[in-house]
Parts: C-alpha cells; structure tokens; sequence
C-alpha cells in the first residue's frame, strides 16, 4: 500500500511539473509549448499578470505594526468586531447560495 501511495505521489509530481502554473503560461506567451502547439495570450490577459506585481493586497505597515504590539504585548484582540464581520460574512456566503 506504501509503495502504491509512493508510485501515486510521484505520478501526481511528475504531472504537475508538465502542466506549469498559469502564470508560466502567461510568461511562455509567444513560445512554443512543450506538447509543439504554439501558446498565445491576449494583451488584458499580460496586464493582469503584470498588475499583480506592482500591486499589494497586504498593508506591510498595518502588519509591522501589529507585529510590535504583539511582541510587547500590547496588541488587544476586538472580538466584538471579529464576531460582527464573521456573521457578516455569514449571512452574505447563505444569501448567495440561497440565490
């Protein structure tokens, strides 16, 4: 069963390797694949992938900052706040599933 486990694992590897990400195909845009058929992606597509770079969904200074209160224990935790956004959340997910 291990080895069957193990054969299966290194299938799934050596797969994934061939396919790529969407990113590499986006990258490999004018080339040729390795499969020969010639891979081309439209100009908004490149853009997207071009803003995504440029572009930070993370604030690093809201993070560095609550690192350092948490370091000097000084970060406090609003759970109120957590717990309104959470159903928030909630009634948004039931109500497009409801839809």
């Amino acid at each position: 069963m291990l080895a069957s486990k193990l054969q299966q694992t290194t299938a799934q590897n050596a797969q994934q390797k061939q396919v790529g990400t969407a990113a590499e195909s986006v990258q490999a845009s004018g080339r040729t694949a390795q499969s020969g058929v010639p891979v081309t992606v439209s100009k908004s597509v490149r853009s997207l992938g071009e803003g995504s770079k440029t572009t930070s969904d993370v604030d690093t200074a809201k993070v560095q900052a609550m690192r350092e209160a948490i370091a000097n224990g000084t970060f406090k935790v609003n759970a109120g706040a957590i717990a309104d956004k959470l159903l928030t959340d909630a009634s948004m997910f039931l109500g497009a599933a409801r839809a």
